[in-house]
Order: structure tokens, then C-alpha cells, then sequence
């Protein structure tokens, strides 16, 4: 009899390719699936949440997959960490409904992207290193016109397929903590490269480089050439999954 099973999942991307198995390069998803198949002895697929980007890490990454194995959870997780890479850590294994799905069941997903404002050797992998003088009201601002449901195709990776570019975003705000500068958002779903996107866009409204009325028209123009240029991908963590 199979079960459903939801892992929760802690990765430093620095060395992937990204979560999604590709033909070429390190993915964590693949990772994963290896460690699985050495465990079961059967080929499983598994199903995340999010699929974070090349260089892109997560603190509660979400995944799903279906198994006949009756091991334990206690013993499942502890066989997944013993043979996955120590870039990647299995915090939790449980069994859930069997209609569960990581992707389609997740309510909202919430990411943050860490701007280090001094050079850092410990966390360069980890941040955007970014000395410009920037406006944080002007960017507090922008980032709470964006909550609600608007059309972000302009904040997407040109090539994307998606049947629509619409999105809900619940929560979007940016803090300080001493040298570091945090971005904060959560929403229903997010676009292939969304969140990157609406950061270097937010540094160019810090920077003066774009007005803050300027953000709305680039909202409605649909056009990703009027966004910024995407922040770098090693700033930015999946937080959080909620389901």
C-alpha cells in the first residue's frame, strides 16, 4: 500500500543548477531522488513546492512524493540525510493525505532576499553584496504598492510558460538589521525569476534611478524589459511553505 509522504527541506544552492532534476548540472531534486532510490531500491519522482532558480537557497523548501516503503519516519529521515550531499538537510518527514501535493496544495509561499549593505566573506554566498546609497522609505513604499492581486509579466522571465501572470501577494515589505537590508514577501505563487525582479527593481527606486510612480507603470506595462536588471540569485531563500 503506498503513502504519501511531505518532506521539509533546507538547501544552500550555491552548487545547483537549481530544485528542478535537468539534463545537465546538480539539482536538488535529483539529489533527493538518488537518496531515495538507494533506500527503496524503486526509481520515485518527487513533486516541491517551489522551483527555485540556479544559486537560489531555502530554509523550508516543501516536497511530496509517494512510496510503498513502510519504513518509519524516523528511520526514513534518517536514511535521506545519511545519503544526500551536506549542502542539502531533511528536517521533517511525515506522512500526509493522499491527495497531498507540495505544489498544488500549498496555500501561500513566502521568500526573503538579504542585501548586505558592507563586504562580507561569510555570507558572500548568501547575500547581494551592494554598497549603492539607497532611499529605504522610497523602497518600504514600492514594496507595499505591489500587495494584492496585480498582473507581474513584467517581473518574469520572458520565457516562462504560464497560462496567466497573475498573483496575490499577502505580505511585502522591506527591514533593516544593521548592515543588512531584508526583503520580505509572501504570496499564493510566485513567477519563474518574480522575486529577483521586483528587488533590483526596488534598489533602483532606492537608488533614484526610477520614481516611485514610475513602479506602477512598470506594473502595467506587462513588459519585463521595463523592470531592472534581476538581483542576484544567492540573496534570495525560500522561507517558508504554508499548506
Amino acid at each position: 500500500m503506498k503513502r504519501t509522504i511531505k518532506l521539509t527541506i533546507e538547501y544552500d544552492g550555491t552548487g545547483y543548477v537549481g530544485w528542478q532534476r535537468q539534463p545537465n548540472g546538480r539539482t536538488v531534486q535529483n539529489e533527493i531522488e538518488q537518496a531515495l532510490f538507494k533506500i527503496t531500491q524503486v526509481e520515485t519522482g518527487i513533486v516541491g513546492a517551489g522551483r527555485t532558480d540556479s544559486g537560489v537557497h531555502a530554509r523550508g523548501q516543501a516536497a511530496s512524493f509517494q512510496t510503498s516503503s513502510q519504513l518509519s519516519m524516523n528511520d526514513l529521515l534518517r536514511a535521506l540525510n545519511g545519503n544526500i550531499p551536506e549542502d542539502i538537510v531533511i528536517h521533517n518527514a511525515e506522512v500526509v493525505a493522499d491527495d497531498f501535493s507540495a505544489r498544488f496544495s500549498a496555500v501561500s509561499r513566502e521568500y526573503r532576499y538579504f542585501i548586505c549593505s558592507l563586504p562580507t566573506a561569510i555570507e558572500r554566498n548568501f547575500c547581494w553584496q551592494c554598497g549603492y546609497r539607497m532611499d529605504i522609505e522610497k523602497m518600504k513604499r514600492t514594496a507595499q504598492s505591489i500587495i494584492g492581486i496585480h498582473d507581474f509579466q513584467s517581473f518574469c522571465k520572458s520565457d516562462s510558460e504560464v497560462e496567466h501572470y497573475r498573483c496575490e501577494i499577502f505580505e511585502s515589505n522591506w527591514t533593516n538589521e544593521g548592515s543588512r537590508l531584508i526583503y520580505h514577501v509572501r504570496a499564493n505563487r510566485f513567477l519563474q525569476g518574480m522575486v529577483r525582479a521586483l528587488v533590483g527593481t526596488m534598489v533602483n527606486v532606492g537608488r533614484g534611478y526610477t520614481e516611485e510612480k514610475e513602479f506602477v507603470s512598470i506594473i502595467d506595462a506587462r513588459n519585463r524589459s521595463k523592470a531592472g536588471q534581476a538581483a542576484p540569485a544567492k540573496g534570495l531563500f525560500l522561507e517558508r511553505v504554508t499548506y
